[in-house]
């Protein structure tokens, strides 16, 4: 009897605490329920989306089909721009090798000045395509410059400028100097030295949006020109193309509408492109790291 006794107490203590237990479960189950009743679900909601929208705009663009048809694209707008800051201003917003050449000319020939080219527009359009460069790739370096956010404030911006000649043009009408040419052309060489150094972001060199001679040599002496698959020939001819197509659209509307038009069809052109960075393919983050 006495050593059953104990054993006894056990057992009979280990029931009163499984029944206890028991009993304080639907307790803390009510609780609970009641809790998450109380609490909406809508902020984790909020939380989520804006999560996901940090994530997505701070991603790497990568390199595709679908980036290489953005830059082929501001390829188009760079020629409109071109072929009316040249019949407006007699001087490049983006070809900065045929500025160069003409300031030297200048230097030595100044009687060409205002003749052939007008020396102030070409040192501001070279100089401020300098400095956009300059200071576009160090913040790139900073920021990140693949970086969606990036990708997409530095075109916006650019968009932003582009329209705003346009506006201009519309106001005072077609002056070759002066206060008003001088802020169109740096306007105009900011957003194209923003754009170049963009375009080398998305390592698609081959694609540089504005200069067409090395994108000529490169192209000719291609060892597989003739070849069946060949991504950077493909991406040189396309930009070739639409360079040419470009130039002669903005002189075609150039005549017949005027400069003005002509800054709004690539304005569109680049505010389209500043969209579509929202829906680029993102770079993986997992090879990315792996990489690092």
């Amino acid at each position: 009897m006495l050593c059953h006794f104990p054993l006894r107490l056990t057992k009979h203590a280990t029931t009163a605490g499984d029944k206890s237990s028991r009993s304080s479960q639907p307790v803390s189950q009510e609780v609970s329920s009641d809790s998450s009743a109380g609490s909406s679900p809508w902020p984790v909601a909020r939380v989520t989306k804006r999560s996901r929208l940090l994530n997505q705009l701070t991603d790497d663009v990568r390199s595709s089909l679908f980036a290489e048809s953005q830059l082929v694209l501001l390829t188009f707008c760079t020629g409109l721009q071109d072929v009316t800051t040249f019949l407006d201003y007699h001087c490049f917003a983006s070809n900065q090798t045929g500025n160069t050449v003409f300031l030297c000319i200048a230097l030595i020939i100044s009687k060409l000045d205002s003749e052939t080219f007008v020396t102030a527009n070409i040192g501001m359009s070279l100089g401020v395509f300098l400095g956009a460069g300059w200071l576009t790739g160090q913040l790139s370096h900073e920021f990140g410059p693949r970086k969606r956010w990036w990708l997409v404030w530095c075109n916006l911006l650019q968009t932003v400028f582009v329209f705003a000649v346009a506006g201009l043009q519309y106001r005072y009408g077609r002056v070759d100097r002066g206060p008003v040419a001088l802020g169109s052309i740096a306007l105009l060489a900011f957003a194209a030295g923003s754009q170049v150094v963009q375009s080398r972001s998305l390592r698609m060199t081959e694609i540089s949006t504005a200069m067409a001679t090395a994108a000529w040599v490169d192209l000719v002496i291609d060892p597989k020109l003739f070849a069946l698959h060949n991504r950077s020939r493909n991406r040189r001819v396309a930009f070739l193309i639409s360079l040419a197509v470009g130039s002669l659209v903005g002189a075609v509307v150039y005549r017949q509408v005027g400069s003005a038009a002509a800054m709004v069809v690539s304005g569109a052109g680049k505010l389209l492109v500043t969209v579509l960075y929202l829906f680029s393919p993102a770079e993986d983050k997992r090879q990315t790291e792996v990489e690092v």
